[in-house]
């Protein structure tokens, strides 16, 4: 009976965190564009610095029509938001929070079963686009699966560098194997990994899927109301999954100063502080063009992957 308590506390835990922290960043993202780029649309709502414009879009979402267009392929179209959420709760189950028994559920085998399930979130994108009845729509999921089969291959390449010099897959294990000095000669894997993460999650400067100025909004043109406001939920739980990730593989994840008592704060703390670089990336850089993407993964993140591994096994044998 307490095996399944502790199960069921684990599991809620979880849930209000993949509830929580996607709504923080959503939020962090007006106000840190806002901020960068002027707009003061976002400070109004709700009075002192616009507190109330998460609630207003949340209102605004289910307030609309969920519309299916006549020539779509209506199961498909209607499973494709939740495809593309799912995996990112599924993912947070596995990421160690704190020391200890801190995490969902543990894994021998964490960072493979992470890197596996993440990649079935892009197929939401996929199955948008193909089942809209919308040229846009299948342009931006045909966007997706070049970029899903550019960037995945250096997004794993890093991640096992990391294994390798951990000599495990446990993201617990990799967190307690893990020595400041990683954040000299990991750092190109670190590079690496966070880049192609957000190419991976189609977020700006790699949101040609989404390229409203080329193809409306890809493969979610035809979606309205809530379905729309699964796919945005997505997103930010993709960032926080990324960030989260990184953190753990590369910066330590729970470790600092009080470790025992505050590893959760750490692990939050370097969470949100990568969530904000992405939002950044998204303010400072434009969108590449599509001969851009392919030859940055390529010429450029797949040698720097797999140079990445080869310091790692000369520093291992030596």
């Amino acid at each position: 009976m307490n095996t399944a308590l502790e199960v069921t506390l684990r599991l809620a835990g979880v849930l209000a965190a993949f509830l929580i922290l996607p709504l923080l960043v959503g939020q962090m993202e007006h106000k840190a564009m806002a901020h960068m780029q002027a707009r003061l649309g976002p400070m109004y709502a709700g009075g002192f610095h616009g507190w109330a414009q998460l609630i207003a879009d949340g209102v605004k979402f289910v307030q609309k029509e969920n519309v299916v267009p006549a020539g779509a392929d209506r199961t498909v179209f209607q499973l494709a938001p939740g495809i593309a959420l799912i995996p990112y709760l599924v993912v947070l189950i596995v990421i160690p929070l704190g020391p200890g028994d801190l995490v969902g559920q543990s894994l021998d085998v964490g960072l493979f079963f992470v890197l596996a399930v993440m990649s079935v979130g892009v197929l939401g994108t996929l199955m948008a686009g193909w089942a809209s009845a919308n040229k846009y729509s299948l342009l931006g999921g045909l966007r997706t699966a070049a970029q899903l089969m550019a960037y995945e291959l250096p997004l794993i390449l890093a991640a096992s560098s990391v294994a390798m010099a951990a000599g495990t897959l446990s993201l617990q294990g990799i967190v307690a194997e893990w020595h400041p000095s990683w954040l000299i000669w990991q750092l190109i894997g670190a590079v690496v990994f966070f880049v192609a993460g957000l190419a991976e999650l189609q977020r700006p400067p790699f949101d040609m899927p989404v390229a409203d100025s080329e193809i409306i909004f890809g493969a979610y043109t035809e979606y309205t109301g809530l379905r729309f406001a699964l796919f945005l939920l997505a997103e930010y739980a993709g960032i926080v999954v990324l960030s989260a990730l990184t953190a753990v593989l590369f910066l330590g994840g729970w470790q600092g100063p009080f470790a025992d008592q505050l590893g959760w704060l750490w692990m939050l703390l370097k969470t949100m502080a990568l969530a904000f670089l992405v939002i950044w990336a998204r303010v400072a850089y434009p969108r590449l063009r599509e001969d851009q993407l392919q030859k940055l993964a390529w010429a450029g993140l797949i040698p720097l992957a797999l140079l990445q591994l080869a310091i790692t096994g000369v520093i291992k044998v030596l």
